[in-house]
């Protein structure tokens, strides 16, 4: 069957890839790995995708099969699923959805009882049992049987648990929002009006097959031009499932994942909410936001990309707060994943308790530029380019050259036989330069021949 976990679940083409016999297969051991210290109820959530109801209905028939529950939340977003089954005292959470990739994917994500992502290793015992059918014995009968429960009130429990994570209601505040026809199309503008605020959504008419098409926190031109159409406080663009988030301030420039880091961390620490003193990122977060803490009393910690490794890190060293440049934040006193609309929340609260525009808050930090270059490089080469003397030698050569003032990061593409090279300084036409130089460089040593 070969691998079938990511960094994010298992993805692929929905009913081509990601068959409902897979799913099942997907339903049934893993139902068998969460389950064994005890029965109970597993939580399955999905976004708009047309592939949902196929995919949850194969989902639901392994678990089951194997003597558990389902309770069925419906169209919810990620971090909801995440929450509620902590809330709910879940055996585990299960999230249908390809987050940001286009309606013709979809995927499956386990949560534990603990609304954390699975480790490598609870996953690789999924795919073991899987490749190894004969290995799950268990055949529950009679009132052993799973049942499916139908649940219509988790999404105002979602809201509910939305509107405590801030001291502050939104009069006063209007909000221009894009739902790219994704799990927020109805939650995320009712909280804002809920809330007290003003909100003018966008693209939220789900029709199977439309999330993220051209719309959303890929495309966040439409949420530009509609925060200034509107005149609103602060644009808010969603992927898919909702766990991460894009802003726009009034004047309708992007706020990224790094400067929401920034933003939120200084107001965490006049709070002394901010554990620490620390952020944590990834690899790829601007040195600007390095900059931006140093000078400000406050630390950044850097793990591999990838949200479950900024909350493994955060989790381990007792943090609070950690994202992505791509919009993914983790405000763990919230919750154990990122959360579109609870980041939206946040930038809100500060905008009001401080009194400044959104384009304040949002210059409080000058990114570094950064420039990304692919070199095409043999497979079998892509992972070990440092074990090449004179590549290594160019790199350190490079690095040299920079002395604090810009940074090189080399890094293997999951997927491709490519070597990433970014390259991050304060002058654009010299990093440029360098790192096309640097990948063409890697390119003579190990491209393909």
């Amino acid at each position: 069957m070969g691998k079938l976990f990511g960094t994010d679940g298992v993805r692929g083409v929905a009913n081509e890839e990601l068959t409902p016999e897979l799913a099942f297969e997907i339903g049934r051991a893993g139902a068998y790995v969460l389950a064994r210290e005890r029965k109970g109820r597993v939580l399955v959530g999905k976004d708009t995708r047309i592939s949902g109801d196929m995919l949850e209905a194969a989902l639901t028939a392994g678990i089951c099969s194997m003597g558990l529950d389902v309770e069925s939340v419906g169209i919810i977003p990620t971090p909801a699923v995440a929450y509620l089954t902590r809330k709910y005292g879940a055996v585990a959470g299960v999230v249908i959805s390809a987050s940001h990739n286009p309606g013709e994917y979809n995927g499956i994500k386990f949560f534990s009882g603990d609304g954390l992502k699975l480790p490598d290793a609870t996953e690789n015992e999924i795919e073991d049992l899987m490749n190894n059918k004969g290995e799950i014995k268990e055949r529950p009968i009679k009132n052993l049987i799973g049942r499916v429960y139908i649940n219509e009130n988790a999404a105002d429990d979602y809201k509910e648990f939305l509107k405590s994570t801030i001291e502050t209601d939104l009069s006063g505040i209007k909000v221009a929002m894009d739902c790219g026809h994704g799990a927020l199309y109805e939650i995320g503008p009712q909280l804002i009006e809920e809330m007290g605020g003003e909100v003018f959504p966008i693209n939220t008419n789900p029709d199977g097959m439309n999330i993220n098409d051209a719309c959303g926190s890929t495309k966040p031109q439409l949420v530009q031009r509609l925060v200034l159409e509107k005149e609103a406080d602060l644009g808010i663009a969603f992927d898919g499932d909702a766990d991460r988030i894009i802003a726009v301030d009034e004047k309708g420039e992007i706020i990224d994942g790094d400067h929401i880091l920034a933003i939120c961390s200084r107001f965490l620490k006049e709070k002394g909410k901010l554990e620490k003193d620390t952020v944590v990122g990834t690899v790829m977060t601007n040195m600007g936001l390095d900059e931006f803490l140093g000078n400000n009393g406050m630390d950044i910690v850097k793990t591999a990309v990838g949200d479950r490794y900024i909350l493994e890190e955060m989790i381990r060293k007792g943090y609070s707060l950690g994202g992505e440049q791509s919009g993914h934040i983790i405000f763990l006193e919230h919750n154990t994943t990122g959360d579109g609309l609870a980041t939206a929340l946040q930038l809100i609260q500060v905008i009001k308790e401080t009194g400044q525009r959104a384009s304040e808050l949002n210059g409080i930090m000058k990114n570094y530029p950064q420039v990304l270059v692919n070199a095409r490089v043999e497979n079998s080469y892509k992972t070990k380019y440092m074990e090449i003397p004179e590549i290594k030698e160019e790199i350190l050569k490079l690095e040299s050259h920079f002395d604090g003032e810009g940074r090189v990061l080399i890094r293997p593409s999951g997927t491709e036989p490519l070597v990433r090279v970014m390259i991050e300084g304060k002058d654009q036409d010299m990093i440029s330069k360098k790192a096309h130089e640097l990948a063409a460089f890697i390119e003579s040593v190990i491209g393909p021949k």
